[in-house]
């Protein structure tokens, strides 16, 4: 694939999976407020006890397979079509592992309704294996545009079917229904849109290329999937529901920002990269600007939306959610690095060392135990910041061995990412004080967003920086068609 070619897809790619994210997120985000009003922080930590066991074991329904089909070269049907009957085998076997313990969920965190929640939840496991296989062709193919469409069809009809669930009374199942509804909904659009089609054709010589590659890097989630998970199994054990349902509140909130934008850049850079694989000079200039821009984004995204924090929960879901106002400031600035790990993370990928990729994990995970136990002995407050530490000593063991191999180590990209927060920091203290102005929060809010928005433009203008530029080049075009 030429240069061009390959600049025009990933900035294609790119844009489109940027929709994918926003709009989707966006319709969810929206119904998000009209539930949170309408159900319990209890209920919603109840769905948070039974997401934990999900994004687990969706984790391992994947198996890394995925992830080796992307950078493989010359991928055939046979390739395809052997991931797709591994995946659906292997979601069948955990559903039922699921469904036997259930009751063992329930007793462990003292609420029986998580028996049939559980057993309820559990059927994503089978949607998204149903999925992964059309994600993984339109992904190669950079083909966002697509996954846009599938996104925002389910996103909407899900919310509207969580929304009539919660308002005629069905309390935590309309949680519950809205999450069934937008992964069957969307797996639906994937394949009438996709066109690709199954056959029972299994490969035994393409099963052991994708293991040879995809188990060191299925280990290696599933630690990172636990790992994130014991945060929620330590709040919901040892504090309680309503506090989950605080806690997850927040970090959806900040995940708006870092984890769309985390997925965003590892959807495209993974295949990009992986096209350039053969050029290191070409492959770490992409590789910087990949950073450069993606920081420069979230910074002041995460930055920003962890000042804003309280006026921001108060008036969007109401006072009964004031602690999970309290929680969002520590979580932006720990989830405001996601991205980056992110993107060093593809890049172990893209060169093929899924060995250091797993030793890593191992590695970080060890080092992790530090917040946890924070979170059982001490506080939660204290474990987010422990968790903010923990995530700096991360990043650098991220980037150990893509800075040895390709010249571009950890100091280097603190350097360049450091102009974004410096912009991100003023715009977060410009409007922070805000909030301890006598007058209501619907007030506080917009001062502090017009505020907000003068000083980024300011900043971002006096700086000039080049990541500024690229992001200008990316959105006129967009306003140019807007104004036409």
């Amino acid at each position: 694939m030429s240069q061009q070619s390959l600049k025009d897809k990933t900035i294609k790619g790119t844009m489109w999976s940027a929709a994918d994210a926003f709009l989707g997120q966006g319709v969810t985000f929206l119904v998000g407020i009209v539930l949170a009003r309408l159900l319990s922080p209890d209920e919603y930590g109840l769905i948070g006890i039974c997401l934990i066991f999900n994004t687990v074991l969706c984790g391992i329904v994947d198996s890394g397979f995925s992830t080796a089909l992307i950078r493989k070269k010359d991928c055939t049907d046979e390739d395809y079509n052997t991931m797709f009957l591994t995946n659906l085998g292997i979601s069948i076997v955990l559903y039922g592992l699921l469904f036997v313990s259930s009751p063992l969920v329930a007793h462990f965190f003292g609420r029986q309704e998580l028996t049939a929640l559980v057993r309820a939840t559990g059927l994503l496991l089978f949607f998204n294996a149903l999925s992964i296989t059309q994600v993984t062709i339109l992904t190669k193919r950079i083909d966002f545009k697509t996954k846009t469409k599938a996104s925002l069809i389910s996103a909407i009809l899900s919310g509207i079917v969580g929304i009539a669930m919660a308002y005629t009374g069905f309390g935590v199942w309309a949680l519950v229904g809205q999450m069934l509804s937008k992964q069957l909904l969307y797996t639906l659009c994937l394949w009438v849109l996709n066109k690709w089609w199954p056959t029972l054709k299994f490969s035994a010589s393409s099963f052991r290329y994708m293991w040879g590659f995809g188990w060191k890097l299925l280990v290696s989630g599933l630690l990172e999937n636990i790992w994130n998970q014991l945060y929620q199994v330590v709040v919901g054990k040892f504090y309680s529901p309503a506090t989950l349902g605080q806690y997850t509140r927040g970090r959806e909130y900040a995940s708006i920002f870092s984890s769309n934008l985390s997925s965003i850049i590892q959807r495209v850079s993974y295949p990009v990269l992986s096209e350039m694989q053969d050029d290191k000079h070409r492959m770490v200039e992409g590789y910087r600007r990949v950073i450069k821009m993606t920081m420069f984004i979230t910074a002041i995204c995460m930055i920003s939306l962890g000042a804003v924090a309280e006026p921001l929960i108060y008036c969007l879901i109401g006072p009964q959610w004031h602690e999970a106002a309290t929680y969002l400031p520590l979580i932006c600035i720990s989830m405001a690095f996601y991205p980056l790990h992110a993107v060093n993370l593809n890049m172990l990928k893209v060169l093929g060392r899924s060995d250091i990729f797993l030793y890593l994990e191992i590695i970080k995970k060890i080092i992790g135990i530090i917040p946890i136990c924070i979170g059982i002995f001490i506080d939660i407050y204290w474990m987010l910041v422990a968790s903010i530490l923990i995530g700096f000593v991360s990043l650098y063991l991220n980037s150990w061995y893509t800075g040895k191999a390709l010249g571009y180590t950890f100091w280097h990209q603190l350097r360049d990412i450091a102009p974004s927060f410096g912009i991100a920091f003023t715009i977060a203290i410009s409007v922070f004080f805000f909030k301890y102005l006598p007058i209501s929060n619907w007030l506080i809010l917009p001062i502090q967003i017009v505020v907000g928005v003068v000083v980024c433009i300011i900043a971002c203008h006096k700086s000039q920086l080049e990541e500024y530029k690229e992001v200008l080049n990316m959105i006129n075009p967009i306003l140019n068609k807007i104004k036409k």
